[in-house]
């Protein structure tokens, strides 16, 4: 089904075939419902299947929408960074603990070659995945109200309904240990199935140059993956790729359990504003 599916797609390429009534809108229609049957129990069955096709396709479409020279290279940089994080996700060998909190939640971490220490945070959410979606990018220049390691996200363009460019400044440690750190990172948001995906990785843009006083840090790839669980449809699996380089001189000691507790502590102020948000739109009901 799938070859038969980007065939079609692909002869919206056909300046001839363009006009036919529905074509193009078959193709769309096809091409989502091959990467939604994809997505099956876990992420790496569509990537594997679909990366190498749908490249050529996908820029197809992005140029018949009108996108300039620079949004394209974003989009590539988000779908790149969507890309190189679920393939290293969808590795199961070589992952070694970090830390595990008392109501389970899970730190692990793994070498890279290229890229260096990645670390994959591991939880269980009493949400849906569809409220921790909005909240994580429909809400996302919200976050620094909850979550007190952020000081601010602020989205500098966004790209279609997929990428945005943002900017992030991170909190000082406790004892300031490490000091404000600011980001400028691609986001690509997708939804395949009932799994959502939020990637990134840095880049640079115009309206935010390094600012004088801060650290630029870089991030990539990271990677949330909502994914519902299998025995509750209203609860999510919980998983987050982390790939930073903090800059600056710290040890790498002092990193790697600065990182695994920011992503613990990411999880409880989630957890918090989940149930806040519930309690005000119970009142709000009364």
């Amino acid at each position: 089904m799938l070859p038969a599916t980007f065939k079609l797609c692909a002869g919206i390429s056909y300046r001839h075939m363009r006009n036919m009534t529905g074509l193009r809108k078959n193709a769309m229609v096809a091409i989502h419902h091959e990467l939604s049957r994809l997505s099956g129990p876990g992420p790496s069955n569509w990537i594997s299947q679909v990366r190498r096709r749908s490249s050529l396709l996908s820029s197809r479409i992005k140029e018949e929408v009108g996108y300039s020279e620079e949004e394209m290279t974003y989009v590539k940089q988000g779908e790149d960074a969507l890309q190189k994080a679920i393939s290293i996700l969808s590795e199961q060998d070589g992952w070694t603990t970090e830390t595990v909190a008392a109501n389970g939640d899970k730190v692990l971490s793994k070498m890279l070659p290229d890229i260096g220490k990645v670390f994959k945070l591991e939880v269980m959410m009493e949400q849906h995945p569809d409220n921790l979606y909005e909240e994580l990018v429909g809400n996302m220049e919200q976050m620094g109200e909850w979550n007190p390691n952020v000081k601010q996200v602020k989205i500098l363009q966004k790209i279609g309904q997929d990428t945005m460019v943002t900017h992030e400044v991170s909190a000082e440690t406790p004892g300031n240990v490490v000091g404000p750190r600011d980001f400028v990172s691609v986001r690509c948001a997708k939804r395949r199935g009932s799994t959502c995906f939020l990637a990134g990785m840095s880049t640079q843009h115009p309206k935010m140059p390094e600012q004088r006083g801060v650290v630029r840090a870089e991030n990539g790839p990271t990677c949330i993956v909502l994914k519902p669980c299998a025995e509750d449809p209203n609860k999510t699996k919980f998983t987050w790729l982390l790939s930073i380089d903090l800059k600056g001189w710290i040890p790498k000691t002092i990193i790697n359990k600065v990182l695994s507790q920011t992503q613990v502590d990411f999880a409880n102020h989630l957890r918090q504003r989940m149930a806040n948000n519930v309690s005000m739109e119970m009142a709000h009901a009364c």
